[in-house]
């Protein structure tokens, strides 16, 4: 039981399995649904506990399943794995910045910056403007 003045709140499972016209959505203990697109497949799942129980629900309390006969599990995999590249790609570029600014500050020319890490004066200049900075001189 909740304590005096709070509202519990219920989260509803609600499976999506592709049908002709669309997605079925099903609401589990309360029914069924149709939706044509997914974009709307929690807000349907919401207007059908309202008319069902006479509860207003707000789509975040909504865990929708989405039933791609395992397509799903691939498409999840490869959102992680988009998520890990950004992370790594992120870890590079502050790893590039710093160790420009440490060969400047080393005492290395824009020109012999470029040549060890294989790039562009240009985009060493880029590094150094966007790291910690450091004289632009060639």
């Amino acid at each position: 039981m909740p304590a005096e003045g709070v509202v519990e709140v219920t989260t509803y499972k609600a499976h999506a399995r592709r049908w002709d016209h669309g997605w079925e959505i099903h609401v589990s203990g309360i029914g069924v649904t149709q939706v044509r697109t997914l974009d709307r497949a929690s807000q349907q799942a919401c207007d059908l506990i309202a008319t069902m129980v006479g509860t207003e629900v707000d789509a975040d309390h909504i865990d929708l399943v989405i039933d791609l006969g395992g397509l799903e599990a691939r498409a999840q995999d490869a959102l992680d794995l988009t998520q890990e590249a950004e992370n790594l790609r992120q870890r590079a570029a502050r790893g590039i910045r710093e160790v420009t600014s440490e060969l400047r500050q080393a005492g290395l020319s824009v020109t012999d910056i470029a040549f060890v890490l294989g790039v562009s004066r240009g985009r060493v200049s880029q590094y150094l403007a966007d790291g910690t900075g450091g004289s632009q001189r060639a």
